[in-house]
């Protein structure tokens, strides 16, 4: 064998052994690649879990917050003032009064509310409803009146004073534990009917906030079926705001606010 294919083979040999590294190189490069690629996969998919997680555990801390801070609104508001429980077990602060707007002739609710609580009494009207607003915002000197109007006639009606102290409160909250006076509910009916009892459910009027009410951020505060949890007989007009994503929610799941907030 010459000189010269003694080179050329020695020139391959190196050639062979470099690319031979070379390929190693890329192949080790290309499994550290793909253990890379699934390690942040996983650390991406991991960290996409702790966000879902951290954001359910400040759900639940805004809904603590909420559901607790209705003795101290006059001086305090939570983040998610719309979600303010109110009822026998929640009384609400006596010093509080929100800032109104009039949204019909005398009738009031908090400010905030007031575009989408007209957007809604103005869509209902253009569809063909004919709605009467019986009552929005009552200061608890109201509530007091309305509730002591209806024990009267309970125990004229024979009532002893203690049952219709609990007979009232099944239909009509006490002062200080009504939503009327968060200025955050409305009591609406027919104009054609109304009367404030379960035939108002039969109304064209109420059949159409039931079905509409939450695309404006309502509820239908009081449901058939729902005593237990409430603990307020069916009231098929009255109306609480709880903000749209909310009303949706607790509208399409036929869930109660109680259920909702987790306090049921």
């Amino acid at each position: 064998m010459n000189i010269r294919k003694r080179k050329l083979i020695k020139k391959a040999m190196i050639i062979g052994a470099v690319l031979g590294a070379a390929a190693g190189i890329l192949l080790t490069f290309l499994a550290a690649k793909k253990v890379v690629n699934s390690e942040r996969k996983k650390l991406t998919t991991q960290i996409q879990k702790l966000k879902t997680e951290n954001k359910k555990l400040n759900g639940i801390a805004d809904r603590v917050e909420t559901i607790n801070s209705a003795a101290t609104l006059s001086t305090k508001q939570p983040k998610n003032w719309e979600l303010v429980l109110v009822n026998n077990e929640y009384p609400l602060d006596e010093k509080y009064k929100p800032k109104l707007t009039e949204i019909a002739k005398e009738r009031y609710v908090d400010s905030r509310i007031a575009e989408d609580t007209k957007r809604m009494l103005k869509d209902g009207e253009a569809a063909g409803m004919k709605f009467y607003v019986v009552s929005a915002y009552r200061s608890m000197e109201d509530q007091k009146k309305v509730f002591n109007e209806n024990m009267q006639v309970r125990i004229n009606e024979g009532d002893s004073y203690i049952d219709a102290y609990y007979n009232t409160a099944k239909a009509i909250s006490a002062p200080n534990c009504s939503e009327h006076s968060l200025g955050l509910s409305l009591d609406i009916v027919s104009s054609e009917f109304d009367e404030l009892d379960s035939a108002q459910a039969d109304t064209k009027e109420a059949k159409w906030l039931a079905e509409n009410a939450y695309k404006y951020g309502f509820i239908l505060r009081y449901p058939k079926g729902k005593e237990d949890i409430t603990h307020i007989t069916f009231e098929p007009w009255h109306y609480r705001y709880v903000g749209k994503e909310v009303a949706e929610k607790i509208t399409k799941k036929n869930i109660t606010f109680e259920e909702y907030l987790g306090v049921n």
